[in-house]
Parts: C-alpha cells; sequence; structure tokens
C-alpha cells in the first residue's frame, strides 16, 4: 500500500514538474511575443495653433508686412495628429488599441515602403509650405484684391526657392512680357537649364526685378524651370509671413491659415470672440478638401476649449458618429463658405452640418 502511495505521489509530482515547466515556457513565449516589434504606429491627438496668435516659442503665427494687424477677439486653430516614431511592440499596439484617443495603423500607411522617414518628413514639409502659398492667394482673392497673372506657389527646392514669393505679380523675362502661362512657358522653352534670365514682378505693388538661374524642365517641357506654381493670384499690398513650418507638416492647416489670415487683414471679426478650430486642406482658389485623422483633430479641438469646428465636406462619412460632446461640427467645402457660415453662427442663423 505504502508502494501504491509513493508511486502515486511520484507520479503527481512529476505531472506538477511538468505543469510548472510547461508554465514557464508559457510565460517566456508570452513576454516574448508582447516585446516582438510590430510595423504599426500610433496616432493620437496632437497640439492645436491658435493661428491669430502665437506658437509654443512665442512666435507669431501670421505675421503681416507693410500693414498693421487688426485686433482680433478670439480663436481659430489648426489641429494636428501625433504619430508616434519609436518602435512598437505588440504590448504596446494592444495598449493602444484599447484607448478611445489613439488608433492604431500599419507603418506603412505612413511611411510607404521604399521611401525613408526622412523623405517622408522633406516631403510633409513641402506640402505645408505648398498649403501656406494657396492660403495666401485664397485669402487675398476672398478678401476683395485685384487678379492678376502671378506666382501661386514655389517649390522649396525649386529655381525661384528663396527669390520668388506667392502672390508675386509676374510682369516680364529677361524684358519680354510673361504676363500669361502661355507667354511664360514660350520664353522658358527657349531657354535651357542652367541659364541665368531676369524675372520682373510686382510685390506688394512696388517693381522688382529677380535674377535666377534655370533648373531642369518638368513635365516632358523642353527649356529650362523657374519652379513655380502659376495662375490667377490677388496680390496684397503687404507681405504675409507664416510660420511653423518646422513644427508641423501636411497640407491639412490650409484652411485655417486663410480664415486667420483674412481675420487679421479684412474688415469681418470672424470669430466674434468664439473658440473656433477646424482643418482641411485649400487651393488657390479656395477650395477646401478632405484631410486625415479627422477625429482624433476633433478630439484635440474640444480638449483645447473649441466649441466650433470646420471639417471639409470630403470628411462627413468620417465625422458622423465621432463627434465630442460640446463641439459643433459645421461642414465646408470653400473658404467663402466658411466665412459665410461663421458670419451665420453669429447671427444665429442656421449652417450645414455633417
Amino acid at each position: 500500500m505504502f508502494s501504491s502511495a509513493a508511486s502515486a505521489i511520484a507520479a503527481l509530482s512529476r505531472r506538477v514538474r511538468t505543469l510548472i515547466v510547461a508554465a514557464l515556457v508559457f510565460l517566456v513565449l508570452l513576454v516574448l511575443a508582447m516585446t516582438l516589434p510590430v510595423p504599426y504606429v500610433i496616432l493620437s491627438p496632437g497640439p492645436t495653433y491658435n493661428t491669430l496668435g502665437a506658437d509654443d516659442k512665442g512666435s507669431t503665427i501670421i505675421v503681416l508686412k507693410g500693414t498693421r494687424a487688426k485686433k482680433t477677439s478670439g480663436h481659430l486653430n489648426m489641429t494636428t495628429v501625433l504619430v508616434s516614431t519609436q518602435q512598437l511592440t505588440v504590448f504596446d499596439a494592444l495598449s493602444a488599441w484599447v484607448q478611445s484617443d489613439e488608433v492604431v495603423v500599419p507603418r506603412s500607411s505612413i511611411y510607404p515602403p521604399g521611401e525613408s522617414q526622412d523623405q517622408v518628413d522633406q516631403q510633409n514639409a513641402q506640402d505645408f509650405s505648398d498649403s501656406q502659398d494657396n492660403a495666401i492667394a485664397a485669402a487675398s482673392c476672398e478678401l476683395g484684391y485685384r487678379t492678376q497673372f502671378g506666382v501661386v506657389s514655389v517649390r522649396g527646392d525649386g529655381a525661384a526657392a528663396g527669390k520668388l514669393q506667392p502672390a508675386d505679380v509676374v510682369k516680364t523675362l529677361d524684358g519680354a512680357p510673361a504676363d500669361s502661362d502661355v507667354l511664360l512657358r514660350q520664353l522658358l522653352a527657349k531657354d535651357a537649364p542652367g541659364t541665368k534670365v531676369e524675372v520682373g514682378i510686382l510685390r506688394a505693388g512696388r517693381a522688382k526685378t529677380v535674377a535666377i538661374t534655370l533648373g531642369k524642365p518638368v513635365g516632358g517641357r523642353s527649356g529650362g524651370s523657374i519652379g513655380i506654381g502659376v495662375g490667377q493670384v490677388c496680390p496684397l499690398p503687404f507681405t504675409v509671413d507664416l510660420g511653423l513650418g518646422n513644427q508641423i507638416g501636411g497640407p491639412s492647416a490650409g484652411l485655417m491659415f486663410a480664415l486667420g489670415i483674412m481675420d487679421k487683414t479684412g474688415k469681418q471679426d470672424l470669430t466674434d470672440g468664439r473658440f473656433i478650430a477646424g482643418t482641411g486642406t485649400i487651393d488657390s482658389s479656395g477650395s477646401v478638401g478632405p484631410i486625415g485623422g479627422i477625429q482624433l483633430k476633433m478630439i484635440a479641438a474640444r480638449r483645447a476649449g473649441a466649441s466650433v469646428f470646420l471639417a471639409p465636406a470630403g470628411n462627413c462619412a468620417d465625422v458622423r458618429g465621432a463627434i465630442p460632446g460640446g463641439l459643433d461640427v459645421v461642414k465646408v467645402d470653400t473658404l467663402h463658405h466658411a466665412v459665410q457660415y461663421l458670419n451665420d453662427l453669429e447671427q444665429k442663423k442656421p449652417v450645414p452640418h455633417c
């Protein structure tokens, strides 16, 4: 009987040892699995910036030269999304996945295969610069300044970088009339890359000649290139410098930049003391386009204190069911409509919502 009991105890001990070993192995494997790197990034609500005020370093975001900024009373905040840069583990991803204010997405959706983080950052910086140029162009026309042929945008890596500016009115190239797209292209087609040319412009109403060494041709065209986008612009009698270029990237701040310029220089008070935030791309004609991460941007806006949020019409499907409490989301498709709806809100008139 004692021999039988001893055998049973020995067998039980073996099973216990086996279970303990198995549990330890499972625990080790679980720890390894949870700490393995995964190809994902976390998106979360980022900071907001009042275009009517200053950035975190105290630098004024919209700087006017040649005129005095009008006194403003409220906020027109652009919104951002933070992207995690550290390598995520399974545990990190799972922890973020259960959070209501974080989104886990494949890293390839932010950093496409074959492109380095530096390349993506450079493109984001260029997109941000273009959005600033478009905001100036759209705001100046909405303010009612006369339409002329000129510079809509300047490529950061183009021949005109640091020499020409958005809203420069193009008049001549080497003394010959170049005040239309057709004339400018015809003249450029005759000059090879590396040729130094003199571009006659009007800037803030003053005539100026700028020397530019032509770059490589673009878009299959012959001749050299200046590195600018041209079209109809409404030049201001003063200059506008926009900040934040070294802090955020992407094109989504265009709408709020344009509204900020209008509020600081126009006759209307667009905020009436309210805290308004928003997002949306903008082109030089004032059309507002959709952006990514709008659900997180609405959270960022509400946390900052916004009561009104301007959302691109193209993002309405993303907005529905995700609006934070206390935030009035207004649907906009153009800069003109954004201005109209802000005035309507002030007068307690109905406005479109997503």
